[in-house]
């Protein structure tokens, strides 16, 4: 210890019998400082940490404390270290799990990355490519890759060719860094410059740029039909951001959205932007944060992950979308994106500016409402069309037909919307009733014929096999299939429109291959003259179809069947979302289909009539009257093990722990939930009118069981707001 400096780490351990910081000697002529990426030695291993802090000295003797072993080039700001403890705090979890949602790409990996061989063309090079050398045909592609590409990496054209001539001094080969570029995962982009803003768009801007030119912090709920502009007023508000000197972060509520996203945002800002996703290749995901990190890009554009940008000196989040529960993370901990950035621009002073046309009650309650009631250009909203399915048991209403036919014959474009994927919802034997049941958890398997043999599949679980042809039970061939998702949608509508390479039929939905392959359908679609899409959800998302006519959504009240307090508002806000994806061409013309066996359900009367404000008055009175959010907290602790008792005992002790105090928050439960990957689960629900109360007594509850050891085989995962 010679300067007598300690360094207090948190191990980046996953158990949660450890908690809080250990203090580790810094090792002489190192220096340290809080959110710094570390190696020590802990529990006879070594081990990544964080360094929370460091002091003069320690309450620990120095012979018995350990040294850091290393010390990482990469270190966390030292605001994620402190927002790290937050969501730990707020979510029910550790420090160490929510540090790791926030480390650089790569941290902590036991071998170091391998440099890269980078090749580029010498002037000899240059010279031979024109002709003046003699080349094979394989020597000269790679030259001429060089020439086009600039320095690329050596195995994307071949080390041995390529030392072969470098031998000749035609080119040269250097361990150096290659810049992933993530724009090669982008679309096409509108033109750079700023269209005149409407009324709308200048009063909900100037609101914005208030709040930046003064640095006052404010959470901001952009509420604007779909196509009144709201991207214009987040360009524009970034670009404010970037003139005071802050940095920027913008979130989508799904992979498939950043390359749009992009796009926008570079052609209006420039190089200062950043993507951060899972989409992205290790290598692309390091050096895009290293871009945020360094200051080189000041605007992260993201999907949910992206509200941990290192963005330093952060002005502005940006949230688009944020109705959508995808921005409710599903593993430990188990935050919420919204209340995360929240939280960072309270630390910052800086502006929240959520947006969406069908904004989540919790947010018109709490934040400071900016309204754009029209589209721009004064475009009409699209007709919507109620047509009752009941007593129907085709998939599409005859007029639904007869409008698809006619988008085929003049040359346009439809989306349809199918909120399953699959093609049939659940296979029975006629004879004896079997249905096919996944073997991990107690769910019907489904259906899918597309992407190679037939199979049926658990959606929870990934359980496959192949599709029956006759019952195991009791040897009948006849086995029905039930429901229809979205292949079989496909398939009924190449009979309607006719298979037509001009007239492309297109899926989009979790059963395509990865975020490209869908990125690829997404540009197809754009691509094309004319054309149908037909997907789940993802379809509704955000997308700017500039030249759909017609929107047609099957099973609309399908979400209003769901045992949830959400259903309304999720039924209110997809007939929504789906019909703004049509009528934004230059004629504005737009017509949407709504196939329902509800007509009259209020969420589906009120989407015809484009009644946000109807809608959210309603809802925040009905939920005033039962105190569900916003006017509660609603936290779920879920308990499961591969035999039901221990979920079912630990539960009951969680519960008798939680106890209840009536004036502060309500203890439901033990109640059981459907078998989950081979594993039983046992249910408690808390709704508190003191929501830090609640947290801290399950908090309690939970870390009482841990240390008395009590959760033998037993998982327990506590999700506080859960979707």
């Amino acid at each position: 210890m010679d300067d007598g400096r300690i360094a207090r780490v948190l191990p980046l351990t996953t158990t949660r019998a450890l908690r809080g910081s250990f203090d580790y000697l810094i090792p002489a002529g190192v220096t340290v400082d809080v959110g710094t990426l570390v190696d020590i030695p802990f529990a006879h291993r070594r081990m990544l940490g964080v360094v929370s802090g460091t002091a003069p000295d320690s309450d620990v003797p120095p012979e018995r404390l350990a040294t850091i072993a290393a010390v990482h080039d990469s270190s966390l700001p030292g605001d994620l270290v402190d927002l790290a403890e937050w969501v730990a705090s707020e979510y029910c979890s550790t420090t160490a799990r929510a540090l790791a949602l926030m480390l650089p790409p790569g941290a902590g990996r036991s071998a170091p990355a391998r440099p890269t061989l980078t090749a580029a063309l010498t002037p000899a090079g240059e010279v031979a490519l024109a002709g003046e050398t003699r080349l094979s045909a394989g020597q000269h592609a790679a030259l001429a890759r060089l020439a086009a590409d600039g320095p690329t990496p050596a195995r994307a054209i071949g080390t041995s060719l390529l030392r072969r001539l470098e031998q000749r001094g035609l080119v040269t080969i250097a361990a150096a860094s290659v810049r992933r570029d993530p724009r090669r995962h982008t679309v096409s982009s509108a033109a750079a410059d700023a269209p005149p803003l409407t009324v709308g768009q200048q009063v909900a801007l100037s609101a914005v740029t208030d709040c930046i030119r003064t640095g006052a912090h404010a959470e901001l709920l952009l509420s604007g039909v779909t196509g009144s502009g709201k991207t214009e007023v987040y360009l524009a508000a970034a670009a404010a951001t970037l003139a005071a000197g802050r940095g920027v972060i913008i979130l989508v509520p799904e992979i498939g959205l950043t390359a749009q996203a992009r796009a926008r945002f570079e052609a209006r800002l420039g190089a200062v932007v950043a993507v951060l996703h899972s989409g992205l290749t290790a290598a692309e995901r390091a050096e895009e944060w290293r871009r945020v990190r360094s200051g080189e890009a000041r605007v992260a554009i993201g999907a949910r992950s992206a509200v941990f940008a290192p963005v330093d000196d952060l002005g502005l989040i940006v949230i688009d979308e944020e109705h959508e529960s995808s921005y409710k993370h599903e593993g430990d901990p188990r935050y919420d994106a919204r209340l995360v950035a929240a939280r960072r621009a309270r630390y910052f002073s800086a502006v929240m500016l959520s947006g969406s046309a069908t904004p989540r009650p919790e947010s018109v309650a709490t934040q400071r409402t900016l309204t754009m009631p029209s589209r721009v250009d004064g475009r009409p909203l699209p007709r919507v069309e109620i047509l009752d399915m009941r007593g129907r048991h085709h998939p599409l209403h005859p007029e639904a037909r007869a409008a698809l036919a006619e988008v085929r014959r003049s040359g346009a474009k439809a989306v349809v919307l199918l909120n399953r994927r699959g093609w049939s919802n659940f296979l029975s034997c006629a004879d004896c009733g079997r249905v096919w049941s996944c073997p991990n958890c107690d769910v019907s398997l489904i259906l899918h014929r597309a992407g190679g043999p037939a199979h049926v599949a658990c959606h929870h679980c990934g359980h496959s096999e192949p599709a029956p042809c006759r019952c195991p039970d009791c040897g009948s061939v006849s086995v029905a299939r039930h429901g229809a998702g979205t292949e079989a949608l496909e398939q009924e509508l190449l009979a309607v429109v006719g298979a037509d390479p001009g007239f492309p039929v297109l899926r989009l939905d979790a059963d395509s291959p990865g975020h490209e392959a869908r990125a690829r359908t997404l540009a197809a679609f754009h691509a094309a003259p004319a054309g149908v899409l037909v997907g789940t959800q993802m379809i509704a998302k955000g997308h700017d179809f500039a030249d759909v006519s017609l929107g047609i959504v099957l099973d609309a009240d399908q979400t209003l069947r769901f045992p949830d307090f959400r259903a309304e508002e999720r039924t209110f806000a997809l007939l929504t979302q789906l019909a703004g994806r049509t009528g934004r061409g230059a004629g504005g013309d737009g017509r949407v289909l709504v196939q329902t066996r509800a007509p009259a359900a209020r969420p589906i009367l009120l989407a015809a009539r484009h009644d946000s404000v109807g809608f959210l008055a309603g809802e925040l009175g009905r939920r005033a009257g039962l105190r569900y959010p916003p006017y509660s907290t609603l936290i779920r602790v879920i308990c499961s093990s591969p035999e039901p008792e221990p979920a079912q005992r630990v539960a009951t002790a969680l519960r008798a722990a939680i106890g209840d105090a009536p004036d502060r928050y309500r203890v439901l439960g033990p109640a059981p939930l459907f078998r989950l990957r081979n594993r039983h689960r046992s249910q408690l629900q808390i709704r508190a009118a003191d929501r830090g109360g609640a947290i801290s007594a399950v908090r309690a509850a939970v870390d009482a069981l841990v240390h008395a050891r009590a959760l033998t085989r037993v998982a327990v995962s506590v999700d506080v707001d859960p979707q």
